[in-house]
């Protein structure tokens, strides 16, 4: 038992390549509770954030900083009484939010944040991660449909109505990476993990790939990808003048705290979708322009140095805290929460791990990317109406899918064509 639990560490691959019950045990519980973390991470961001955009300071008294604010209310959402309709569907209400947490959750299953730090690659990972991300439509309607509340069941039905309306042209756009994959094999690949190793043997990031091309099939599916989740500016099942909050009104409690994850860590899977097709996946800046054993070390490096910049912005604000016994506490936490950063820090530059922790940071970097993207949009761009949503969905992002994989596939097959244009001619 022990032998078989060790064996793994050697191996270059995924634990359910190697079928390794034990580590894929392990990664799916580090993965899940990593995604859990990040969503608390998030919340705090996303106020501080916008509350520097609109000139305040956001959450300050909970913890230096706020940093404690998203855990009381955790624990607020948890010790909340939960009230459940008195004409309510009990079974139904009770399992909506569960079905939509479960789904956001199912899909990182094979999101690969590195070569072998992944649960498992499956050769269709794509389609997986599309049908699995799809049930979410399930929960919401069952939410809205079970609360017996004409709002609730409006803002599910304008939810559902705008999740697959999105759907067909991100699907689109991924079938545009998708044969990008093709191009020195002959044969496409659905799996992650496929494409991604695809980017690095042709040298390029899909992103650049048949420039414009790959950049409008990213457009597409990082506009497809925001209304997606239902977030600003394509908000509208939670339309606060029309829809107090949407499908998830009548929640309250622990139940709408599952709402609340689910659509984090459905943000963070599509932005981890969108890091894989398009922008390399795990792999580092200009690996082939910079490469060698002196530039290796340099981008090793990276994971260790970003702690020890925000381990002293730390410091920094600990220092600059104001001297008066009221915020004695806040002072204290602070530089503690600095030393913890900085001794993690010390932790990543030791050679083992910094070379098994690269491909995460890099994966990690890229996807915050795209999360600070989503803050960006909620305090930059009006809410649209719903028909301009749909008139956007349907008029706009469908028809470019279209035209964009069909120049794609007629990009990949030019060497083809011209031979036989050519084969041809007298």
């Amino acid at each position: 038992m022990f032998d078989a639990i060790t064996k793994y560490l050697s191996s270059a691959t995924t634990p359910g390549e190697a079928g390794s019950i034990f580590w894929a045990t392990i990664y799916i519980l580090i993965i899940t509770a990593g995604i859990s973390l990040s969503v608390i991470a998030m919340n705090w961001l996303e106020r501080k954030i916008l509350a520097h955009m609109q000139i305040r300071l956001g959450p300050m008294r909970v913890g230096p900083h706020g940093l404690l604010q998203p855990f009381a209310d955790a624990l607020k959402l948890l010790i909340k009484e939960d009230i459940i309709p008195a004409e309510a569907d009990k079974l139904v209400f009770w399992s909506a939010p569960v079905v939509v947490t479960m789904t956001a959750f199912t899909t990182f299953l094979v999101v690969p944040f590195g070569r072998t730090h992944a649960v498992t690659d499956m050769n269709i990972g794509i389609l997986f991660m599309l049908g699995v991300s799809s049930l979410g439509v399930l929960g919401i309607i069952m939410a809205g449909w079970s609360s017996n509340s004409h709002y609730p069941l409006m803002g599910s039905l304008r939810s559902s109505a705008q999740m697959v309306s999105y759907e067909i042209a991100m699907g689109l756009a991924i079938i545009c990476a998708v044969l990008m994959t093709s191009l020195q094999t002959g044969t496409g690949t659905l799996s992650m993990i496929g494409i991604v190793e695809a980017q690095a043997s042709q040298h390029t990031w899909f992103i650049f790939k048949f420039f414009p091309l790959g950049f409008l099939a990213f457009g597409v599916f990082a506009i497809a990808m925001v209304a997606e989740t239902n977030r600003a500016p394509f908000d509208l099942p939670e339309a606060e003048s029309e829809l107090v909050a949407g499908f998830h009104t009548e929640y309250s409690g622990f139940r709408w705290s599952l709402f609340f994850l689910a659509e984090y860590a459905a943000m963070l899977a599509v932005s981890s979708i969108a890091v894989t097709l398009w922008l390399g996946g795990w792999m580092r800046p200009f690996p082939n322009w910079l490469s060698g054993s002196i530039w290796n070390l340099a981008f090793s490096l990276f994971p260790a140095l970003t702690l020890f910049v925000l381990a002293g912005l730390c410091l920094l604000g600990t220092a600059r805290m104001p001297k008066i016994p009221q915020m004695k506490i806040q002072t204290v936490g602070l530089g503690i929460f600095g030393l913890l950063l900085g001794f993690i820090g010390l932790v990543l530059i030791i050679p083992g791990v910094r070379e098994r922790v690269q491909d995460i940071y890099w994966f990690v970097v890229k996807v915050a990317f795209f999360m600070y993207m989503y803050i960006w949009y909620r305090g930059t761009f009006p809410r649209y109406r719903f028909d301009q949503l749909m008139k956007v969905g349907w008029k706009v992002l469908l028809p470019t899918g279209l035209a964009v994989l069909i120049a794609t596939a007629l990009w990949g097959l030019l060497p083809q064509i011209s031979s036989a244009i050519v084969g041809v001619l007298p």
